[in-house]
């Protein structure tokens, strides 16, 4: 399975997420409750809420997914920070990027994931809002719209943090 390639604003990015210090911090009430309602809604057993450091996707905030982190290599996000749009993919499993993942091929069985980028104030895709099921499935244009309107809720957050990280 071929990784996702690094932005051209990698290193920005990386130096951008120390600063927030969101990285590796405890679970946060604002995140979660996006996480839950993104999986309600979208009536999806997974949803996260990653941040793609330079080795790793690290999920801040997640719902039927056990494990914290995966290795970037892995990541579906990783994909999705690089694009403006939603990333949705209905079925990975014929999804050349993505049949051989082991995370498809393995634990936690992914066939349906749908990931928008959250960015920061000057544009930095710092991380995504996911949804993942274990069937194949495609949004419907509302579904869409409150997928978008949720990783608002969590970039205004981020971005948030950011004015606060540039006043001290």
């Amino acid at each position: 399975m071929p990784a996702a390639a690094l932005p051209p604003d990698h290193t920005e990015r990386l130096a951008l997420l120390r600063e927030l210090d969101l990285l590796d911090t405890p679970a946060e009430p604002v995140f979660d409750r996006v996480v839950r309602l993104a999986s309600c809604l979208l009536q999806v057993p997974m949803a996260a809420f990653s941040l793609i450091d330079a080795e790793r996707q690290w999920c801040k905030s997640r719902v039927g997914i056990e494990a914290a982190e995966t290795p970037r290599a892995d990541a579906f996000c990783g994909h999705t920070i690089l694009q403006d749009e939603p990333l949705v993919v209905p079925d990975a499993r014929s999804d050349p990027r993505f049949a051989r993942n082991p995370l498809v091929t393995g634990a936690p069985d992914i066939r349906f994931h749908v990931g928008v980028p959250v960015r920061s104030s000057d544009g930095l895709a710092l991380g995504a809002l996911c949804a993942i099921d274990v069937v194949p499935r495609q949004l419907d244009a509302e579904q869409n719209a409150v997928l978008v309107e949720l990783a608002a809720i969590i970039m205004r957050e981020v971005q948030y943090r950011e004015r606060l990280a540039a006043a001290r």
